[in-house]
């Protein structure tokens, strides 16, 4: 068994370091082989034009794919919610572990709650995000609660956006509940947002494994870290994003109610939470004007599937049925020149 390092790619950002190196130390137990993060600069990293106007999310993936295709690192970790729905048939996805909390969270000043937040009639609140999804649901909650708001373009890393709120500058960012997690700052959020209210943004929360497909035995060490839950609801998510033919950076929320089952289980007969036996997998999409004034928002039940390979098929399914049932409402228009 060879004992040279396994290269990871990974881009250069606190979140990004964190999440790689968790995923090292894992393919190291696996492997027996000690792994080497190798730091890559995207354009993302390095623009600070509106992510919406360079690509979306997708450009942090180009720079870590080019590393992997051209055998400069031997795997690379992405955030699941960054990767484009097309999968290149020279790189293979061969692990999605288990997901942790899909949902948004709310860092706001003095401790406060969104409804909190937004209950002073003398005060608009503002709230930074650079993501046209949450700047839709944001606004549309506060429209439903007679509460008005403005949200506020940014981009930056943590530090950066949550600096925004310690210096008065803005009242709350909305930051993704899973990155705060795995750097160990969830303390700081003051309110995790119920996905009734503002739906996560496909396959948030979630992490990709990714390496060349021609590397069949690393293919088969790293598959070794899937969750067959968690690429099922991943899967229907992104379905129905690929089936709008919307872009990372368009305003889609998606959530599919599958829980990730930490572990390696497998028994998709016998899936239990809280004592419950579940038979039911629930898809929730939602689509919006960035003002909050028009959503379409729709949900979609499926039986939970008897094995993985099932599961990938009925994913893909109730993705592009739900997606077509929000076609038939409108829901092209209200992406405009996000589409792709």
């Amino acid at each position: 068994m060879s004992t040279e390092a396994l290269k990871l790619g990974t881009r250069r950002s606190k979140l990004a370091m964190a999440q790689s190196g968790q995923i090292a130390e894992q393919v190291k137990q696996l492997t027996g082989r000690p792994v080497e993060l190798v730091e890559i600069t995207t354009y993302g990293d390095v623009s600070r034009e509106p992510l919406a106007q360079i690509g979306g999310a997708g450009v942090f993936v180009t720079a870590l794919r080019e590393a992997l295709l051209s055998g400069e690192v031997d795997f690379a970790v992405h955030s699941l919610k960054d990767l484009p729905t097309t999968q290149p048939e020279e790189l293979a996805l061969a692990a999605i572990p288990p997901r942790a909390d899909p949902r948004d969270a709310l860092v706001a000043r003095d401790g406060l709650t969104f409804e909190q937040l937004t209950a002073d009639p003398e005060r608009v609140a503002r709230i930074g995000t650079g993501s046209p999804r949450r700047m839709a649901q944001l606004n549309a909650w506060a429209r439903a609660i007679g509460r008005d708001i403005e949200t506020v373009p940014i981009r930056g890393n943590v530090d950066t956006r949550i600096g925004f709120v310690r210096s008065g500058e803005l009242d709350a960012v909305v930051l993704a509940a899973a990155g705060l997690t795995r750097i160990g700052r969830l303390d700081e959020a003051t309110e995790l947002l119920d996905p009734d209210s503002v739906l996560p943004a496909p396959g948030q929360g979630a992490l990709a494994v990714e390496c060349a497909a021609s590397n069949a035995h690393l293919t088969a060490q790293l598959a070794e870290l899937d969750d067959p839950f968690t690429r099922a609801a991943v899967t229907a998510e992104r379905t129905l994003l690929a089936a709008l033919e919307a872009g990372c950076s368009a305003p889609v929320g998606a959530l599919a109610d599958l829980p990730p089952v930490l572990g390696s289980a497998r028994d998709w007969g016998d899936l239990h939470v809280d004592g419950q036996v579940v038979t039911e997998m629930r898809l929730r999409g939602v689509v919006g004007t960035t003002d909050g004034s028009t959503l379409v928002q729709l949900s979609t039940t499926g039986s939970v599937p008897a094995s993985a390979e099932e599961a990938t098929a009925q994913s893909q399914r109730m993705g592009r049925e739900l997606a077509d049932a929000m076609l038939a409402k409108g829901a092209a228009g209200l992406m405009g020149e996000r589409a792709l």
